[in-house]
């Protein structure tokens, strides 16, 4: 999944800086992944320790971090369920279709009609199998991961919802299918929570955590709806012409509310290692990071050069840059 801040590019580079100040085996330890987004860190470190912990308010992150990080076992019959999904004849009731697809007569156009019904099909069916327990909460959240990642690379946007595309792009008009959201095996038990950041750190402990909070003003409610739509499959009205739904601004995309929220993480987590990834196009500066978490500990820094994220080459009209830096600052925290 293209996604905003994703550390895709950036996880290994994450991976050999953690080891270098935690140490090389990090099988005994508790990582923390709180702003999880698409789980893609956890997933990483899922294979080095004994736990992982994601979180993120996001609902569909919620979802994805279920399959790919709480999902350790194999599943049973996972691919009959996927086959059967993908032969099931259409619906066009369902609310994808009639609020988000032209047909519809919704004048919005994030899926063709054809995938707009598909997915309200494949939804209604895997939360009929839900709510009459014919599958596990294991093979539920599988599946929903599954659908979002399959409807994702048929969505007629510019990688992100904010806003669909005047006209189907030529991905777009290929017909949804239905693809498992594979994950990996292994014995440990790991959890996944759907919650503030900032709620949640006052329940949990561990050695490792990691925080890759918002950057800037983007909201991921408002950039990602659609994926929580599908994901949560709730009645709403949407609003204004890209139909979202209501929603609530973090405190970590506002410019008068992040350091405080910041401080309050550090002062609470009950961790010795922490990690915090953020660039240089972020709502706090370098100075104003180090200046918080030196109070508690032992502060370092490393840096990494990537290549910026990209929604579309025809609307990345704003920035010219290629290239940004991804700082990782880092604390050893004094008292636990």
């Amino acid at each position: 999944m293209n996604y905003i801040g994703s550390k895709l590019k950036l996880s290994s580079w994450i991976l050999e800086v953690v080891k270098a100040h935690v140490g090389d085996d990090l099988s005994q330890k508790v990582f923390c992944d709180i702003f999880a987004g698409t789980g893609i860190v956890g997933r990483t470190f899922k294979k080095e320790v004994r736990q992982v912990i994601a979180n993120d308010l996001e609902y569909y992150s919620f979802v994805l971090n279920k399959n790919y990080i709480a999902n350790h076992k194999q599943l049973q019959d996972k691919d009959r369920y996927i086959e059967i999904l993908n032969s099931l004849p259409l619906i066009d009731s369902g609310f994808v279709y009639q609020n988000y697809c032209r047909g519809s007569g919704s004048s919005r156009q994030y899926f063709s009609d054809t995938n707009g019904k598909k997915i309200d099909t494949i939804r209604t069916k895997i939360q009929q199998w839900k709510e009459q327990n014919t599958i596990t909460d294991d093979i539920y959240y599988f599946l929903l991961a599954s659908l979002l990642e399959s409807a994702d690379k048929v969505a007629n946007t510019a990688s992100v919802y904010g806003a669909y595309l005047k006209h189907i792009k030529k991905s777009a008009l290929k017909e949804l299918k239905l693809c498992g959201a594979d994950f990996d095996i292994n014995d440990n038990i790991h959890l996944v929570y759907n919650m503030d950041s900032n709620e949640l750190i006052k329940q949990i402990s561990g050695d490792i955590l990691y925080l890759d909070p918002p950057y800037n003003h983007r909201q991921y409610s408002s950039n990602y709806h659609i994926l929580n739509t599908i994901a949560l499959y709730d009645e709403f009205i949407p609003k204004g012409k890209t139909g979202l739904p209501e929603y609530s601004r973090s405190d970590y995309c506002k410019k008068g509310e992040v350091k405080n929220s910041f401080e309050n993480l550090i002062k609470y987590a009950k961790f010795k290692h922490i990690f915090l990834s953020y660039n240089n196009e972020g709502l706090m500066s370098g100075s104003e990071i180090k200046d918080i978490m030196i109070k508690y500990g032992k502060y370092s820094l490393e840096t990494q050069e990537y290549q910026r994220f990209k929604a579309d080459k025809m609307t990345n009209r704003n920035h010219k840059a290629n290239k940004t830096y991804e700082y990782l600052h880092i604390l050893k925290k004094e008292k636990v």
